[in-house]
């Protein structure tokens, strides 16, 4: 397949162009990676591409669509695979302008792009064209400590600028497909964690905190819950879905693993003290500072996966335990 992996250089997407050549038994798929290199896109993160002969790095914006239409042209691109987004919510509160630009904005003009390539395809080329858009578990807004975990058929409650952000792109994902017949797919995921992951999120921060001997802030009572999914499953489950998912589905992608912030910080400080032990002997643990809480801080997430479970064949398959311990050791390293 030739695929265009939009955000390819950042967290998550990374991980996928990994994925798509560890699964090319044959040598003959192409990826182009399309990112803007802001803050947590890295050209680090794809450097182990670099020399591939199937490997195209192109820097632009989702939002430029001349530049977009060009890159799926000379490429003859078979599936876009859209990572690129602004996803940290702290920022979305203090600047949601470029979420919305991002988010909404990009999207659509990427959407356009697309349709206006498939529609200039073959029957051959258009049953085999996909369009996936990566979105997230906060559509689905919170859940109460006793609620079921969010399925395919929730509805969307956003209550970040950066949740209500995707819950509009999903939203036009979906409406291109039923109006004008592209066949996209969306996969709601749950919070991704791992290797590469920008340091503003919550385990790579509490990492690379304590290593530096920093404060370990933690928001409100830090009961906070939710549902972590270590990014190669992640990323074993959007190829999946690109490979047997039917046209205008959407697919929820969880770890099956809900825990509080405290605990998570609690397992990072255990680890740290095994691994990497404080010279005067006393625990990570010390540096846990509990913070104001941010603002509409959603309580909980959960996802309930059966649906990509039962469908596709597709299983979570690192435990959290071993995926944190080797997240740990590549900070170490």
């Amino acid at each position: 397949m030739k695929v265009l992996v939009t955000g390819g250089a950042g967290f998550i997407g990374s991980h996928f162009i990994d994925q798509m050549y560890s699964e090319d038994i044959d040598g003959n798929d192409s990826v182009v990676c399309l990112d803007l290199l802001t803050y947590a896109g890295k050209m680090v993160n794809i450097e182990q591409h670099s020399e591939r002969e199937n490997f195209t790095f192109e820097k632009g914006d989702i939002g430029d669509q001349a530049l977009v239409s060009k890159l799926l042209r000379d490429h003859e691109i078979d599936w876009v695979v859209n990572f690129a987004a602004e996803t940290h919510v702290d920022r979305s509160i203090t600047g949601p302008d470029a979420f919305i630009q991002t988010n909404i904005v990009g999207t659509h003009e990427l959407l356009k792009a697309c349709l206006n390539y498939f529609n200039g395809l073959d029957k051959e080329r258009k049953d085999a064209f996909r369009f996936l858009h990566v979105s997230t578990d906060e559509v689905y807004g919170s859940l109460g400590p006793d609620d079921a975990p969010f399925t395919e058929e929730s509805i969307y409650q956003p209550n970040s600028p950066y949740s209500a952000s995707k819950a509009a792109s999903d939203h036009l994902v979906r409406a291109y497909h039923h109006t004008f017949g592209l066949p996209t797919l969306i996969t709601n995921c749950s919070n991704n964690y791992g290797p590469r992951q920008d340091t503003e999120k919550l385990i790579p921060l509490m990492i690379t905190n304590a290593l530096a001997g920093k404060p370990l802030p933690i928001y409100g009572d830090g009961l906070n819950v939710r549902d972590w999914l270590y990014v190669k499953d992640h990323c074993t489950a959007v190829l999946l879905v690109l490979q047997k998912g039917a046209p205008g589905e959407t697919f929820n992608i969880g770890g099956n693993c809900e825990k509080t912030n405290i605990e998570i910080v609690d397992v990072i400080c255990k680890i740290l003290d095994r691994m990497n032990p404080i010279a005067d002997g006393t625990s990570y643990s010390k540096l846990k500072s509990f913070v104001e809480d941010r603002p509409g801080h959603d309580r909980r997430y959960g996802i309930d996966s059966r649906k990509i479970q039962n469908d596709l064949g597709w299983a979570e398959g690192l435990v959290f335990e071993q995926g944190i311990k080797d997240t740990i050791a590549n900070y170490i390293r």
